[in-house]
């Protein structure tokens, strides 16, 4: 139980150090983009070897079909929601002049809802590989963390351009913390009392959202920035997971 607050705590914490960097540093947006796409690769891999490997292992196709599709569609539903509320560039690297507008009525709370919305099932599956490991996949918990980095970052100026302060913005990260670390503990929690069917459909789920969060946020945004050496190197992060793995 500890492990998963801990684990837990420390990928979200990725996001409250990129709001520090941003809100204190200048920062070079290609080398941001670089990092988001490493990041991507390696969480990519790490949903691959990890999340859907276990769930092939304990489940059926069927299981895993209701549970993959059912979190990418949630995920790209909320989004869709989240996008129009304002909450759309909650990812950009971008900041100064290169920063989205993010001046909307609301868009700072959307931006916020949005991340958190991001770090759930990540974190979630943090809890998922103690249950069935008893120790936690250390390629997951880089991955998650380089990849919450530049979202801390671009996030962080999205609300400092809305208004908000510096303080209230640290607040809404350490909230982000906070529940990452309680996300982890929940999923570890409750797939401990799960059927094998339900772990294997859990598991599918996050794996799902994970997958369409960085399909639909960070890869098309570290493009924008780094060009098309993204691709390379989110193939690079695919292959560190596979090596860590």
């Amino acid at each position: 139980m500890e492990q998963a607050l801990f684990w837990g705590a420390l990928a979200g914490s990725a996001n409250l150090l990129g709001a520090l960097l941003v809100l204190w540093l200048p920062l070079n947006q290609r080398i941001i983009a670089g990092v988001m796409a490493l990041g991507t690769g390696t969480l990519i891999g790490a949903v691959v070897y990890g999340l859907l490997g276990e769930a092939l292992a304990i489940g059926t196709i069927l299981d895993i079909a209701l549970g993959f599709l059912g979190g990418a569609a949630l995920f790209a539903a909320i989004d869709i929601i989240i996008s129009h509320k304002g909450g759309l560039h909650r990812k950009r690297s971008g900041h100064g002049k290169d920063a989205p507008n993010a001046a909307a009525t609301g868009s700072g709370l959307a931006i916020f809802i949005g991340t958190v919305m991001d770090a759930i099932p990540e974190t979630a599956i943090i809890g998922l590989s103690l249950v069935h490991e008893g120790k936690v996949s250390a390629v997951l918990i880089a991955a998650i963390f380089i990849s919450n980095l530049p979202e801390g970052i671009s996030s962080a100026s999205g609300l400092k351009k809305s208004g908000y302060g510096i303080a209230r913005i640290l607040l809404m990260w350490l909230a982000v913390l906070i529940a990452s670390a309680v996300s982890s503990l929940l999923g570890f929690t409750f797939l401990a009392q799960a059927s094998v069917d339900t772990q294997a459909i859990l598991a599918s789920f996050a794996a799902g959202a994970i997958i369409a969060m960085v399909s639909a946020t960070m890869l098309p945004e570290a493009y924008v920035k780094a060009g098309p050496i993204v691709g390379f190197l989110t193939a690079c992060g695919f292959f560190i997971a596979l090596i860590l793995h």
